[in-house]
């Protein structure tokens, strides 16, 4: 198994990259989360990694942060769940999201994400929920390591499920009020962690 890659970032897109790793260039594709945590071309990069190997075809994927290949191995776990509607998923939902509703049984915040019904949104909570722990334990982070939303309060929560309501992905939301968290710190108001929210997304 492919555990990593690390080498030089030859080419980047937002779904597709290649890495040069001892003169071998390697395709990989990758959530929209995982593109926005690359260097520029030719910087060097190390990713997560896992390859999917089929009768017809060999594809690697890469992952910026351990808990988000987790997410995508546990997703391809489900029935009729494969790595590109995984990858599109992870895409459009922060892990932390994902597991957020996988636990809360929240299949509308699921059937936002582009590909996924309700029919599937509900297979994912039923298949998965004795097994999101394994994704988010206790101590769930994300990539900047600040905490995952479900970590930071009640009125966090609320303030993301507010953005998501208004249309916002659940990913740009996520990724708005942990750095509101960041910034002003955990004693806000529902109202003001949106206020300052909105600057971000």
């Amino acid at each position: 198994m492919i555990e990593r890659i690390r080498g030089k970032l030859l080419e980047k897109g937002a779904s597709f990259i290649v890495v040069d790793c001892g003169g071998v260039g390697y395709g990989l594709h990758i959530t929209l989360p995982t593109y926005e945590t690359l260097p520029e071309e030719g910087a060097s990069v190390e990713l997560y990694s896992h390859l999917v190997v089929r009768e017809d075809i060999m594809q690697l994927y890469g992952f910026a942060e351990r808990v988000e290949r987790d997410a995508f191995l546990m997703l391809t776990s489900v029935s009729k769940i494969g790595p590109k509607t995984a990858l599109a998923t992870l895409s459009g939902i922060s892990v932390a999201g994902f597991v957020r509703a996988v636990k809360q049984a929240d299949v509308t915040a699921l059937t936002k994400v582009p590909g996924i019904g309700k029919q599937t949104a509900e297979r994912l909570v039923v298949e998965l929920k004795n097994k999101i722990d394994r994704i988010s334990g206790s101590d769930l982070v994300e990539s900047d390591g600040k905490p995952a939303s479900g970590n930071m309060g009640k009125n966090f929560d609320d303030a993301i499920l507010a953005l998501e309501s208004l249309g916002y992905k659940s990913f740009n939301a996520d990724k708005a009020v942990r750095k509101v968290y960041g910034e002003k710190g955990g004693a806000l108001p529902v109202e003001e962690i949106i206020k300052f929210a909105l600057k971000h997304v």
